[in-house]
């Protein structure tokens, strides 16, 4: 596996010496002040990989291109749009950076509804929390119909929760949800992000995965020859969210999009995070599965909220959508059977994956220098070591037995 470390460039305060002493090799990063649509100019694609390499590591994956509204849309001028990101992901190839993370979430990239919540031992981490989401859709943007997309007890829920929020925490929840996460490609006012959902009005999934399909066929074949592999990442949270359509969230969604382009370009990053806020989805069979397409991996892990026995279905439902980042061996998905399989499918291919330990707690200096929420240095250290153990362990172990996974 090879070890890398999200960088969000010369602002990040967790610094590039940072993450060579954490223990990666190699850095995500994307050029974040190129806005989007726009061409990622060469001489910037330079600058950014010569900070990098001095820092002794190298840039192994973009994370990523903004892909532009229009193009999710379907819009006039798509086409232009498209063919910019693909001369960004051209430039970028020149200078040998080929796997290109990216997401064809509509409007928001992957969201939140609290980014420091306090856990039990002290550490902060982010949570998704289904009722404050429905009182934001409902009390604060007041979509039009919303009410019509959940059910009676998450209604009641929203509307005691909405009425409990003071003037901070309403706020706190806007700027949450609307003002961007690190990696976030835009940010919002209320007014526009009604304006922007009202874009998607009965484009629906069906709509959103054409758009994806059409995509693919116009920058795959000018990117292919290049060595330039695509990961699309799942959609965080992995369910519609303000009646917008998702269409990267099951296994059934990966086998669609793969076979939009059947050409290995057309690949994957494995969110073990974002897959596994789902009880549908089938973690290890689905690595197993679409392990061939998997060009980055995203090894953090998540626990949905636990039911009480009193609760209607109806009620575990919602809590079922409710969620918190968990340290890296502690959610729900199983990360040594999932780093088995890993290891198993890079003796079996040759080839040697990258990924890095997203998100994780705040832990000790995370708290008291402050942090970017789902980015703290020490969190993110402490996963990356808890994985590089069980490789190590399951290397060793089959090195002894002279056999493979």
């Amino acid at each position: 596996m090879h070890y890398t470390w999200r960088w969000f460039g010369p602002e990040d305060p967790v610094s590039l010496a940072d993450a060579r002493q954490a223990g990666a090799a190699g850095i995500v990063s994307a050029l974040h002040h190129v806005p989007n649509g726009t061409v990622w100019p060469l001489e910037d694609i330079v600058q950014r990989k010569s900070l990098i390499e001095d820092a002794g590591l190298r840039w192994s994956v973009v994370e990523s291109i903004a892909v532009p509204e229009a193009i999710k849309l379907g819009s006039d001028g798509w086409e232009d749009l498209a063919d910019a990101w693909a001369q960004s992901a051209r430039n970028l190839a020149q200078h040998g950076i080929t796997t290109i993370c990216y997401n064809f979430m509509p409007i928001l990239d992957w969201t939140r509804t609290r980014l420091r919540h306090r856990l039990a031992d002290g550490a902060e981490c982010l949570r998704f929390d289904r009722v404050d989401l429905a009182a934001f859709d409902l009390h604060i943007l007041q979509r039009p119909n919303a009410r019509l997309a959940y059910g009676p007890a998450l209604l009641d829920r929203a509307d005691i929760r909405a009425r409990s929020l003071d003037d901070t925490e309403r706020a706190a929840l806007i700027n949450t949800i609307l003002a961007g996460l690190p990696g976030s490609e835009e940010s919002y006012s209320l007014e526009g992000f009604r304006a922007q959902i009202a874009r998607y009005d009965g484009l629906g999934a069906d709509g959103l995965r054409r758009n994806l399909a059409q995509f693919l066929a116009r920058v795959l074949p000018q990117l292919a020859p290049l060595g330039v592999k695509l990961a699309l990442h799942p959609d965080d949270p992995p369910r519609p969210i303000f009646g917008l359509p998702r269409v990267v969230s099951t296994a059934q969604d990966l086998r669609k999009i793969c076979a939009m382009q059947d050409h290995p370009a057309n690949g994957l990053t494995f969110c073990v995070g974002s897959l596994g806020v789902r009880t549908d989805n089938d973690l290890p069979a689905m690595l197993q599965e679409f392990g061939p397409r998997v060009h980055f991996l995203h090894l953090r892990n998540t626990r949905r909220d636990r039911l009480s026995p009193e609760d209607t279905a109806q009620v575990d439902a919602i809590a079922g959508e409710s969620f918190e980042e968990a340290a890296h061996l502690e959610g729900d998905a199983d990360m040594a059977r999932l780093v088995s399989i890993i290891v198993k499918l890079e003796q079996t291919s040759g080839r040697t994956l990258p990924f890095r330990p997203d998100h994780g707690h705040a832990l000790l200096s995370d708290l008291r220098q402050g942090y970017r929420p789902g980015y703290p240095a020490i969190g993110r250290l402490r996963g990356m070591a808890e994985i590089r153990g069980i490789e190590h362990a399951l290397v060793a172990s089959y090195g002894q037995r002279g056999d493979t996974v």
